[in-house]
């Protein structure tokens, strides 16, 4: 079993509590990030700065049982398909029931960015976001490690 990261887009504290949870729960951290992104890890993949390319190499090195730290909700539906489970840098668990829902979202609000429309951008990262991370993670890592 591993954590794997999908490091391109993920908030530094994010990261962070992944290292620490992984020490503690005596599970390896792997980042993945393209050559544009400065990653401090033990376990780091550098992949090309393609469209997907840090995507596609987390999902091939998922199997099942991994959990992957993931902002994409492609790549976490891709992933759930796998029998992984993932998480978003919020703390929520991505859930297979909710993804059709998730993916039409994003396609709608892409089309209507694409007609000159402008969405909201993500609020500022806060210390209770760390927290809510930090407890998702414990509550998926406690459940499969039994502890």
């Amino acid at each position: 079993m591993k954590i794997i990261v999908d490091a391109d887009a993920c908030p530094k504290a994010v990261l962070q509590i992944c290292l620490q949870k992984g020490q503690q729960y005596g599970i390896p951290v792997w980042t993945v990030a393209s050559f544009n992104h400065n990653i401090t890890s033990d376990h780091h993949v550098t992949v090309g700065s393609a469209s997907q390319e840090a995507d596609l190499k987390v999902l091939n090195m998922a199997r099942r049982g991994d959990v992957i730290v993931t902002q994409d909700w492609g790549l976490a539906a891709v992933a759930l398909g796998k029998g992984v489970k993932c998480l978003n840098p919020d703390g929520r668990k991505y859930q297979e029931d909710q993804m059709d829902f998730m993916l039409e979202e994003r396609e709608m609000k892409a089309k209507y960015r694409r007609s000159g429309g402008r969405t909201r951008g993500p609020k500022k990262r806060t210390g209770w976001d760390d927290k809510k991370f930090s407890a998702g993670l414990d509550a998926v890592l406690g459940k499969i490690t039994g502890l």
